[in-house]
Formats: structure tokens, C-alpha cells, sequence
């Protein structure tokens, strides 16, 4: 177990990995990662050095939304196991020391939860249907939606029923939104806690945290604005939809489910508010801890990165017991390689431009993979040695880049087929693309000395897929054949062929890898860093404006010792302060500077 592990409040410096399951690893050659391949994978977690992992949903699922649409939150979907797979794997993560964190979306069910289906046949005014959002129609006879939302997934936000009442489904059509003005609601989720908990989950990470309460009533419906669904961020708790403050009731009510538990259960929200609200959700008296998502938009750019550790640590500061977390990446984003490998253009949305780049299936702007690669190696180091959690993405630690070029005719993200004209999306399936953990894993080698080279890996002759893209192997993810003989399926997303050159038995083996410096830095951080117990000491080197092209701080390590960590975001090199240097992301100059776009650390 790591030493963080052996205290109730792990969860205050913890590193995280999130494991996106249907990517991860399949063990029964589906072409789905499933629950046994996070148990067959738990030495891998341990050895990069994490405290927790994070699981994306693996509940029963028509994949309408990659799993967020929850048939029964209280089983594991069949073609990703059972659950007993879900006990042995925990058991597996405890032997390793490892934490386990569940993911709850409470914001809305799929319509085939048995809920949804009782609000159906009910019909109109039934105490099913309050449990979700019905309305009547606009028109002579209803038939126009309640107003003019659009969902963020594109297309109208109501769907009609047969009846002729309509529902709010804030993200895709199968995701009806729930009414958690009902009491039944409240008591469906705690329950649900209650039962993961007593399957050995140490925490939750909780969906759309910011969007549960709502207020339709207040103001008609259709005196509210068209794009109330894509104002998020709200300065004044003034939104419909939005970080209401009657969210914050929910909340504390979770926190005694959560404190019946020894240790109490912990839970992060992903609450895309502004930083100002962050606290609220983070307080220990509701959630505990709340996701920073400034790392996550931030440009390869000193001013948006000093901007999001200030706002990181002044949110965590306003908290009772707290601690702020950091996250580059996730299931929802372009993976941070390829952001900062392509023009650092700042757009009125975030990563607006790596969208533009994606929707032309990376062919508009150049990608410059060396240069995001040396980006993405010195913000690792640069997020790794912050105070608070760390969350890290299925493949980060592999620098894998996102693959731009799916087949449209292979995509599964709902995005962009509901969005249209100038809002168009390609969606997020290409940071999902499920992860090489081998770089050969064919038995007709061609090369003859078991190495890999394209030839290896031929293309399928089919429309759906690039000659990009391998057939015939999945890099390890899959098994060769199925417990039946028969070969395994292809990888539900396919996987490019450049992905032989990151897999995980590569990367091993090469000492510069971005697998072995994730490693390195892990175990630094938590033999200098979180074994010290200190969650929030943080002194910027030069101020809090610092060096115009630096973003240089300082920690308390270990035997009284100071952990520098310095990044170089300026053309020039830069002289290192006073220190040992115990890790770079990039080789220092020959006059021991820190070149452009590198971090290292330093103790003294």
C-alpha cells in the first residue's frame, strides 16, 4: 500500500487514474474492455505509482453516451463482466494498495431505466412521471417543444412521448434529465451510494455535479433564453439549470450516507463552475473535493497556467479540509500532446481550435508531435509537484497523441451525430480509442524478428476503415482468440498504427519514455512530497506574477528539505536557482540551463 493510502484522508494528495473500462483492456476478445482487464492490468497501476483508480461507468448501457447512460446503477453492464468480476477487481486494487473510486451520474438516467419506463406507462401526472422533467408542448396540440434548447450534444433538448408531453434531456435524447425536486430520486441514489460502498468503493466521482437542482417554474418556459443549456458558468447562481444553490442541499445529505462508513467515503464532483463556486462543492461537509478544470483548457501558455494554479489553490483555500486537484486530461478533451502540438490560439471556447482540427480529421492545421510531446513531458512535471490531488487519464502516461482521423462510419460519441451546420462536432472518441499495451501482438510475425513495422499490420478492405489504421491486431488489448477458438473482435474504435510505437511493453523498455518519466516522478512525488502530509504550502519563487516566461514554486519535502519545481514557457534558456536537480523532462544545455518548453525539479 502506498504510504498516502494508510490515511483516512488519502484522497487529499492522491493520485488518481482514470480508467475509461470499454478502452482499457478486454480479456474475453469482445472488442470491449471489461472488469477483469482492470484486475489483469492492477500490477501496471501499481507500478506507475498511483493511490486510486477512477472507473468511468461500467453499468448496464445501450452506449448511447460511452456508458452516462445508466440502464441500472446498481450491476455491472453483462458484456463488461459481472459482479463478482467488480468484487475480485476490488480486491485487487486493495492488495495493491490501491484505492477505489466509482462513478455516480446522477443528473439523468438512459430511458430504459425501469424508472423511465414506469414514468412512461404512467402517463401524465402519475408520481413516476414527477421523477423526471415532463412538460406540455407549445402549439395548438402540443406538438412543439416546451421552448427552443438545444441539448449540448446537439438537436432539440425535448423529446416528445407518445402521449404527447415532452422531457428534458439536457444531453443526448436517451438521457432523460431526473426531477430531483422528488424525494423518491434522493432516496434511488443513496441507495445506490450505500451499495457501492458496501462493495468496497472508497469514493465516488459525481457526473455533472453543478447540474442537478433546477428551476423551470420561476420563469415560463418560453421567456427563457435559446442557449440557457450552453451557459454554463454563472456568476450568480441566477441560472435555471446551472450550479444552483439548491444543489448544495443534495449534497450534504450524500455527506451523511457518506460519513456512515469508516473511513467515510469521499466524492469529487466534476462541476464546471467558476472558480469563485468551486469551494462549495469541495466543502468536506458536502462533497469533499471538486475537479479544477483550468489545467484541462489552459493553452501551452505561462499566463493561463500561473491563472489556473492561483484560482486551483484560492478555491482550495476557501474550503474547510480540502485540497485542490489538477487534471490535463480525461474522457472528454483532446489529449494534451496534440493540443499543445498544434497553434496556441486562444478562442472564445476552449480548445476551439483543436475541435476546428478534429472536425477536418486533423488535416487543417499542422500537428506537431515532437513539439506536443516536449510540452505535454514539462507540464507533467510542472502539475505533478502541486499540492492536492492529481488525476490522470487512461494513456496520458504513454503521451499518446488523439487520433483524429476516425472513420465517421466508426464513430460511437453521440456529438456529431446530432450537431449541424456551424455547430458542428466530431465528438470525443478519439481520446477513447482503447490503449497498446503490446506492440506485436500478432502470431504471423513478418519480420522474423519479432519487431514491428506497417506491413505488419494490414489495413481491413472495407469502406469504414483508413489504411491508417491496423486490422488483424489490437496491440495487446484484446486477446489473440476468444475462450472459444474464434479471433477476437476488432477493438470497438480502431486503433491507428502508430500506436505500436506507445504501447506499454515499448515504452518500458526505454528509459525516456513518457511511461518511465510518469513513473519517475510519481515515486519522487511521493517519497519528497506527500509523505511530508502538507496538502496546501505552496510559495511561487519570484511572487505571484513571477518570471514573465517561468512558472517557478517551491514545496516542503521531506528531512526539512525544499522541492523547486521550474518551467520555461520563454524562447531563451534560464539559469536554475539553487539546488540538486533530481529530474528534467527535457536534457538541461550544456551550461546546466532549462531549455524552452521543459521543467525540472530541484531540491536543496
Amino acid at each position: 500500500m502506498t504510504a498516502n493510502n494508510e490515511h483516512d484522508d488519502w484522497w487529499k494528495q492522491a493520485v488518481v487514474y482514470q480508467v475509461y473500462p470499454r478502452s482499457f483492456k478486454d480479456v474475453n476478445g469482445d472488442g470491449l474492455g471489461d472488469i477483469a482487464g482492470v484486475t489483469e492490468k492492477m500490477d501496471y497501476l501499481r507500478d506507475l505509482g498511483v493511490d486510486a483508480i477512477w472507473l468511468s461507468p461500467f453499468y448496464p448501457s445501450d452506449l448511447a453516451d460511452g456508458g452516462y447512460d445508466v440502464i441500472d446503477y446498481r450491476n455491472v453492464d453483462p458484456r463488461l463482466g459481472s459482479m463478482d468480476d467488480f468484487d475480485r477487481m476490488v480486491a485487487a486494487a486493495h492488495g495493491a494498495g490501491i484505492k477505489v473510486i466509482v462513478d455516480i451520474v446522477p443528473n439523468h438516467t438512459a430511458d430504459k431505466h425501469i424508472m423511465f419506463q414506469e414514468a412512461l406507462a404512467a402517463g401524465r401526472g402519475s408520481a413516476a412521471r414527477d421523477r423526471y422533467i415532463f412538460r406540455e408542448g407549445r402549439g395548438e396540440h402540443g406538438e412543439l417543444p416546451p421552448n427552443d434548447w438545444q441539448s449540448l450534444f446537439g438537436g432539440p433538448a425535448w423529446q416528445q412521448v407518445d402521449d404527447g408531453q415532452w422531457y428534458l434531456h439536457i444531453f443526448a435524447k436517451e438521457q432523460p434529465d431526473l426531477n430531483w425536486r422528488n424525494p423518491d430520486v434522493h432516496e434511488e441514489f443513496k441507495k445506490t451510494l450505500r451499495f457501492w460502498s458496501d462493495h468496497g468503493a472508497d469514493g465516488f466521482r459525481i457526473d455533472v455535479a453543478h447540474g442537478l437542482a433546477k428551476d423551470l417554474e420561476s420563469t415560463p418556459l418560453e421567456d427563457m433564453p435559446a442557449d440557457t443549456v450552453q451557459q454554463v458558468l454563472c456568476h450568480d447562481f441566477t441560472s435555471p439549470l446551472w450550479d444552483r444553490r439548491e444543489v448544495h442541499e443534495i449534497y450534504r445529505e450524500w455527506r451523511q450516507v457518506f460519513d456512515e462508513y469508516n473511513p467515510p467515503r469521499f466524492a469529487v464532483g466534476e462541476a464546471w463552475v467558476v472558480p469563485e463556486h468551486q469551494h462549495l462543492y469541495a466543502d468536506t461537509a458536502e462533497l469533499g473535493q471538486v475537479f479544477n478544470f483550468e489545467f484541462a483548457e489552459a493553452n501551452w501558455d505561462v499566463d493561463e497556467f500561473r491563472s489556473a494554479i492561483r484560482h486551483g489553490l484560492e478555491a482550495a483555500a476557501e474550503t474547510d479540509g480540502s485540497t485542490t486537484t489538477w487534471v490535463m486530461n480525461n474522457h472528454d478533451v483532446p489529449r494534451s500532446p496534440s493540443r499543445y502540438g498544434l497553434p496556441q490560439v486562444k478562442g472564445p471556447v476552449y480548445h476551439q481550435l483543436a475541435h476546428d482540427w478534429l472536425l477536418r480529421d486533423g488535416t487543417s492545421y499542422t500537428e506537431d508531435r515532437a513539439l506536443g510531446t516536449r510540452r505535454a513531458r514539462a507540464a507533467a512535471l510542472m502539475e505533478l509537484a502541486l499540492p492536492g490531488a492529481v488525476y490522470i487519464y487512461q494513456g496520458e502516461e504513454l503521451g499518446l497523441f488523439e487520433v483524429a482521423n476516425i472513420p465517421w462510419d466508426r464513430l460511437e460519441d453521440p456529438t456529431p451525430f446530432n450537431t449541424r451546420r456551424n455547430f458542428t462536432d466530431k465528438g470525443r472518441d478519439g481520446c477513447r480509442v482503447p490503449l497498446p499495451w503490446v506492440a506485436d501482438d500478432r502470431a504471423d510475425d513478418h519480420t522474423g524478428d519479432g519487431s514491428a513495422d506497417e506491413g505488419d499490420y494490414p489495413a481491413i478492405a472495407s469502406a469504414s476503415w483508413s489504411p491508417d489504421f491496423a486490422a488483424g491486431t489490437s496491440f495487446g488489448f484484446s486477446p489473440a482468440t476468444c475462450a472459444n477458438g474464434s479471433p477476437a473482435a476488432e477493438p470497438h474504435l480502431p486503433q491507428p498504427l502508430w500506436f505500436k510505437d506507445f504501447a506499454a511493453d515499448v515504452e518500458a523498455n526505454d528509459k525516456g519514455s513518457m511511461l518511465n518519466l510518469y513513473r519517475r516522478a510519481l515515486a519522487l512525488r511521493a517519497k519528497l512530497l506527500t509523505a511530508t502530509g502538507d496538502t496546501s504550502t505552496f510559495d511561487w519563487l519570484d511572487g505571484d506574477e513571477g518570471h514573465d516566461d517561468v512558472i517557478a514554486y517551491a514545496r516542503p519535502a521531506t528531512e526539512g528539505r525544499t522541492l523547486t519545481s521550474v518551467t520555461n514557457f520563454g524562447s531563451e534558456p534560464v539559469a536554475l536557482p539553487d539546488g540538486a536537480v533530481i529530474l528534467t523532462s527535457a536534457p538541461l544545455t550544456d551550461d546546466d540551463r532549462l531549455p524552452q518548453d521543459a521543467t525540472a525539479w530541484l531540491v536543496r
